[in-house]
């Protein structure tokens, strides 16, 4: 009898606390590009795409200062008629939140629920971002296995 309880205590340990471990699951949904995207999201990935190549700079907000993450989203929500807040957490509690990230969406990562990081969706399982200090705005896959480790969910104003 004994063999048999260890081996289900343990199965129920186990399940707890992969339930505790867990994270948001990345999802997409790319039809936005088959299907023709809002003139607000066309607007988030033009400005986003032209800021390719600007330098990374805690704090920056603007293409000749240089952006970090949370100032990129909001230079290219700006230009779609939006106002975002100044950091990737406010904007992370701020976003009505999607189950499933479309071209012009925000990406957050983080921990727990506080966002450290922010990207905007482009499709494809790709984002444009300010990935830190040293480094230039850039398009990087999500795929990858930090992305999908720290992701914490999709936000979007844009229709």
């Amino acid at each position: 009898m004994r063999p048999i309880r260890l081996p289900l205590c343990l199965l129920f340990v186990w399940v707890l606390l992969a339930g505790c471990a867990g994270h948001s699951t990345l999802e997409t949904d790319d039809t936005p590009i088959t299907k023709g995207l809002s003139s607000q999201r066309v607007q988030i990935l033009t400005v986003a795409k032209k800021n390719l190549g600007v330098g990374y700079k805690w704090g920056g907000n603007t293409p000749s200062e240089g952006l970090d993450c949370s100032g990129l989203a909001a230079l290219a929500y700006h230009a779609a008629g939006y106002t975002l807040p100044r950091t990737s957490n406010d904007q992370f509690h701020h976003m009505p939140q999607v189950s499933k990230a479309r071209p012009g969406d925000l990406m957050f990562f983080g921990s727990g629920s506080h966002a450290n990081h922010v990207g905007i969706y482009m499709g494809n399982n790709k984002m444009i971002h300010a990935p830190g200090s040293g480094r230039r705005v850039q398009v990087t896959n999500v795929t990858y296995g930090y992305w999908q480790d720290h992701y914490l969910g999709t936000g979007s104003l844009a229709p």
